[in-house]
């Protein structure tokens, strides 16, 4: 079994997921990131793909990238930081970022090196549902690389039931329409969204993303979903410490 599906199946709420920009802040530090996110209790890491126009991203993160790309970073060079990375991690691994380079190195051979590395799944937010479906979709399975899609506030009820019934891993719930970054809370309008999907009772479990920075937005994620994914706010300390451990610890200090 997938080690996304694995950790849906033996945990029941509450889980954090972190997003951080691989080549940042030095280049060198992605796997030691990692070490340290699982260590302190992280249940599942997004690792980001740089890219010079990442449209659904806030300032931290495309300010992340940007120095990514400054740094040398690529996805050949970050398949080859990752190699040996399942000899001491065994949290779910999960590659997210845009389709232009993925289909620049090449969708199949971008799926291979996922699993020769351990990669469990892939976000690729501006990869459209019906060609997912289409034509990258039998790829993806055959390598058993879990494409986890998007929902918005926009999202059409037809379209998410579409979405869970197509996929198999989890359902990216994004808080709002609006780019990454850290809210104080969630209002009103959020919340009913929340709900709105609660009740729809999925076949997958939906985690929440976008604005979780705090105490407040991060038990609401967890109340309305199986848990938060948090990026911006993760991003912002990893700059700030340059220590993956002073930054975890800050980010957890903030949200329990």
């Amino acid at each position: 079994m997938n080690r996304i599906n694995q950790l849906f199946k033996s945990s029941k709420k509450d889980l954090l997921s972190i997003y951080f920009c691989a080549g940042t802040p030095v280049l060198e530090n992605t796997v030691s990131v990692i070490r340290s996110l699982e260590r302190n209790g992280v249940n599942m890491v997004e690792i980001g793909i740089p890219f010079s126009d990442p449209m659904a991203d806030g300032a931290v993160i495309q300010n992340a990238a940007t120095q990514a790309l400054r740094n040398g970073m690529s996805l050949k060079l970050l398949f080859e930081q990752l190699r040996d990375v399942r000899q001491e991690i065994n949290i779910p691994l999960i590659l997210m970022g845009y389709l232009n380079p993925i289909m620049q190195f090449g969708f199949e051979t971008f799926c291979k090196q996922c699993m020769e590395c351990g990669i469990d799944g892939v976000i690729i937010p501006d990869l459209p549902f019906r060609d997912y479906q289409a034509h990258y979709r039998p790829i993806a399975e055959r390598f058993d690389i879990k494409v986890i899609m998007l929902i918005t506030p926009e999202t059409s009820e037809e379209r998410i039931r579409e979405i869970d019934a197509n996929t198999d891993s989890f359902i990216y719930m994004v808080s709002s329409a609006a780019t990454t970054g850290a809210q104080q809370d969630f209002d009103v309008q959020k919340r009913a969204y929340f709900q709105k999907v609660n009740e729809m009772q999925l076949r997958n479990p939906c985690m929440i993303g976008f604005g979780i920075s705090n105490k407040q937005t991060f038990q609401s994620a967890c109340e309305n979903a199986r848990g938060g994914i948090i990026g911006s706010r993760f991003v912002s300390l990893l700059d700030e410490e340059k220590d993956p451990e002073k930054a975890i610890l800050r980010l957890l200090d903030a949200i329990n």
